[in-house]
């Protein structure tokens, strides 16, 4: 049952709903997801841990970034079981649909650049 909990405390947010329909659709970095969602890069970052520790994200190293993608292959039954049909739910959501719309113009270097130049 501690499995199950998790999946399902993961999805109580509405910001971690939208970066795994973000997810769905490419794989992204943690500025690319606070760029889509408004908020700042350590929100982000807590809330994939969330989503990483119930097996629903998965990261790896590009280079200077971390990319976040879905975990299809999690051992979390529940979470492969959700990710499965997340695909069909809330699409028509107006969120999700600005979100879907932002993440196409999205550009890591630019975002990057523009957080390194103002931390300078």
């Amino acid at each position: 049952m501690r499995e199950l909990v998790k999946v399902f405390k993961a999805l109580s947010d509405k910001n971690r709903l939208r970066i795994l329909k973000m997810l769905q659709s490419k794989k992204m970095c943690v500025c690319e997801l606070a760029a889509a969602l408004g908020i700042t890069q350590p929100s982000v970052s807590k809330h994939l841990s969330i989503l990483k520790e119930a097996g629903l994200v998965h990261d790896t190293r590009d280079g200077q970034w971390i990319d976040y993608t879905l975990f299809v292959d999690s051992d979390n039954q529940y979470a492969q079981i959700i990710l499965c049909h997340l695909h069909d739910w809330i699409n028509d959501d107006q969120c999700i649909k600005k979100d879907m719309s932002k993440i196409k113009t999205l550009s890591r270097e630019k975002i990057c650049k523009k957080n390194v130049m103002r931390g300078s």
